[in-house]
């Protein structure tokens, strides 16, 4: 798996997250969706992106975008 993929099935698996929190826990968890859409949108225009970072020092091959 290439780090893009990575981060992608990442933030997937951290959006289905805070979803299920919201449902089952208490609607502040959107605050979390909010987060992370946040997130994954300024790091299409930046090119940073700390979930990838991560991945990077975990040895986690590069892809195209990060």
């Amino acid at each position: 798996m290439s780090l893009d993929r990575a981060v992608l099935a990442f933030a997937g698996v951290m959006v289905l997250l805070s979803v299920v929190l919201t449902v089952f826990v208490s609607i502040y968890w959107l605050w979390f969706t909010a987060f992370i859409g946040f997130n994954m949108l300024q790091s299409a225009f930046t090119g940073f992106c700390p979930a990838a970072m991560i991945f990077k020092k975990l040895g986690i091959k590069p892809g195209t975008a990060f």
